[in-house]
C-alpha cells in the first residue's frame, strides 16, 4: 500500500498541464509608434498621469473628484464585481487542498434478523472522509489560472469605470462653470440690447426714428432674452449630473460647482505620450487582454477532461447502537479513485472546441479594443485641435465685432449714421460672444474626452495589486 501511495505522489509532482500556454498577442498597431494627429503645445515624452485633472489647478474640482471616487455607485458596483472575482480565485485555489467531509447519522427503530433485538433501539454512525485530487493533467492549475485572469480583468474593468467617472465629473463641473459664464455673457447682452431698445424707442417718440427700427430693436432684445433659457437649463443639467456622479440626490447639488462662474483651463502642456504608452494606460485594453488569457486557460481545463481524473481518498467511520453490550463497529478505507470518460469522449472534445472558439472571439475582442483605443485617441486629438483653432478665430471675431460696435456708436454720436446701424453692429457682437462661449464649452469638453481617450485617471500598478489581494 505504501509503495502504491508513493507512486501516486511521484506522479503528482511530475504532473503536466494540458492546453496551450498563454502568450500575450502583439497589438494590431505594433508597427505604429507615434500618434498620427499632431497637437501644438503638447508633450510626447509621457502620457497623462493618474491625477490629470490637477492640471486645472482647481481645488473645488479636486474635492469633487475625491468625493466621486469614494461614493459613486458605478464604482461601488465595479468593486463588488472585483470582490466576487477574487472569491472565485479563492474557490479555485481551494481545489488544490484536500477536501474533507464529516457525516453523522442517528436512527431509532427495530432491527431485523439475524440480529433481531426485542424493542426499539438507538443506533448511530459517524464518519470522516478526505479526498485529494492529483492534478496530474493540470485541470486545477488551469482553473486557477483562468480565475486569476478573470480577477485581473475585473480589476481593470474597475479602473475603466474610474477613468470614466473622473472624466464625467470633470466634464460636468466644467459644463456647469461654462454655462454660468455663458449666463453672464447673455445677461450682459440683454442689458446692452435693452438700452438700445430704450434709446430707439425714445427716438421714435421724438420722431427721429422709424417704427421699423423700434421693431428691430425689440426683436433683438427678445432674441437676447431667448438665449438665456438654454444656458440656464444646461447649468442645472450639469449640476444634477454632478450630484448623481457623487452619489447624491438632485436636491443636494455641490455648492462649489453651483458657485463656479467661469471654467478653469489647463495650466500645463497636454501630455500625449506615444502608442505603446497609450495601450499600456488604457484599462479596457488591459481588461480585454486578461479576458483572452482566461479564455486560453479554459482550453486547458476542457482538455484535461480527455484524461483520467485521479483522486486519493481516505475515510474513517464509527458505528454503534444499543444492545449486544453496546457494540461498536470501526471502519476505515484508503486508496485511489480513477474517473475516466473513455472511449466516448465526444462531449469533452465538444467543450474543447467551445473553449477554442471563445478564445478566438476574445482575441478578436482584444484586437478590436486596441483599434478602438487608437481611433478614439486620434479622433479626440483632431476634435480638440480643431476646437482650439475655431476658438482662436472666434476670439478674433469677438474683438473685431467689439471694435465695429464701438466705432458705430461713435459715428452715431457724431451724427454720421443712423442708430439702426449701431443695432446691427451690436447684434453681430452679441452673436460672436455667444458663439465664443459655446465654443469654450466644446473645447473644455473635448479636452476631457482627450484625457479619457489617453487613458488618464488611474495607476496601471493598482489593478495588479488589487488582483493579487492588496485591495485598496
Amino acid at each position: 500500500m505504501r509503495k502504491t501511495m508513493l507512486s501516486f505522489l511521484l506522479l503528482a509532482t511530475s504532473a503536466c498541464t494540458t492546453g496551450p500556454n498563454y502568450v500575450r498577442p502583439a497589438a494590431p498597431t505594433a508597427s505604429q509608434t507615434a500618434l498620427v494627429t499632431p497637437l501644438p503645445g503638447s508633450t510626447a515624452d509621457e502620457g497623462p498621469g493618474p491625477d490629470w485633472w490637477r492640471t486645472y489647478e482647481d481645488p473645488a474640482l479636486d474635492a469633487l473628484i475625491e468625493r466621486a471616487l469614494a461614493a459613486n455607485t458605478d464604482l461601488r458596483v465595479a468593486l463588488a464585481n472585483l470582490r466576487a472575482a477574487e472569491a472565485v480565485v479563492g474557490e479555485a485555489r481551494n481545489a488544490r487542498l484536500p477536501q474533507t467531509t464529516i457525516n453523522g447519522q442517528g436512527t431509532y427503530g427495530r432491527t431485523q434478523p439475524p440480529l433481531y433485538l426485542p424493542g426499539n433501539r438507538f443506533s448511530g454512525l459517524g464518519s470522516f472522509q478526505l479526498a485529494y485530487e492529483v492534478d496530474l493533467f493540470g485541470r486545477v492549475s488551469r482553473t486557477v489560472e483562468a480565475a486569476r485572469a478573470d480577477a485581473e480583468a475585473a480589476a481593470f474593468a474597475r479602473a475603466a469605470v474610474r477613468v470614466r467617472i473622473v472624466a464625467a465629473v470633470t466634464d460636468a463641473y466644467l459644463s456647469a462653470c461654462t454655462a454660468s459664464d455663458a449666463i453672464t455673457v447673455v445677461r450682459s447682452s440683454i442689458d446692452l440690447t435693452a438700452d438700445s431698445a430704450r434709446i430707439i424707442g425714445q427716438q421714435e417718440r421724438a420722431g427721429s426714428a422709424a417704427r421699423l427700427d423700434v421693431a428691430r430693436a425689440e426683436g433683438q432684445l427678445a432674441e437676447a432674452r431667448a438665449a438665456l433659457a438654454p444656458f440656464e437649463d444646461a447649468r442645472q443639467s450639469a449640476l444634477y449630473e454632478l450630484a448623481a456622479l457623487l452619489g447624491l440626490p438632485p436636491a443636494q447639488v455641490p455648492e462649489a460647482a453651483a458657485r463656479c462662474g467661469s471654467p478653469p483651463g489647463p495650466h500645463r502642456p497636454i501630455p500625449i505620450g506615444d502608442v505603446a504608452g497609450l495601450l499600456k494606460r488604457r484599462p479596457d485594453v488591459a481588461e480585454a487582454e486578461r479576458r483572452l488569457a482566461a479564455a486560453t486557460a479554459r482550453i486547458g481545463v476542457a482538455s484535461a477532461d480527455l484524461y483520467p481524473r485521479i483522486s486519493l481518498g481516505a475515510s474513517v467511520a464509527q458505528a454503534g447502537g444499543e444492545g449486544i453490550s453496546q457494540s461498536r463497529g470501526f471502519i476505515f478505507g484508503l486508496g485511489p479513485l480513477l474517473s475516466f470518460a473513455f472511449p466516448n469522449n465526444g462531449a469533452a472534445r465538444a467543450r474543447i472546441r467551445q473553449s477554442e472558439a471563445r478564445t478566438e472571439a476574445a482575441l478578436a475582442t482584444f484586437d478590436g479594443t486596441v483599434l478602438t483605443a487608437m481611433k478614439e485617441t486620434e479622433q479626440a486629438l483632431s476634435a480638440y485641435g480643431a476646437g482650439l483653432r475655431r476658438q482662436g478665430e472666434l476670439r478674433i471675431a469677438v474683438e473685431r465685432s467689439d471694435q465695429a460696435f464701438r466705432l458705430a456708436d461713435l459715428r452715431y454720436k457724431a451724427g454720421s449714421i443712423a442708430y439702426v446701424d449701431v443695432i446691427v453692429a451690436q447684434s453681430e457682437l452679441v452673436r460672436a460672444r455667444l458663439a465664443l462661449t459655446e465654443q469654450n464649452r466644446q473645447v473644455a469638453s473635448s479636452l476631457v474626452l482627450l484625457f479619457r481617450a489617453l487613458g488618464g485617471g488611474w495607476s496601471p500598478e493598482e489593478p495588479t495589486m488589487i488582483a493579487q489581494g492588496g485591495r485598496r
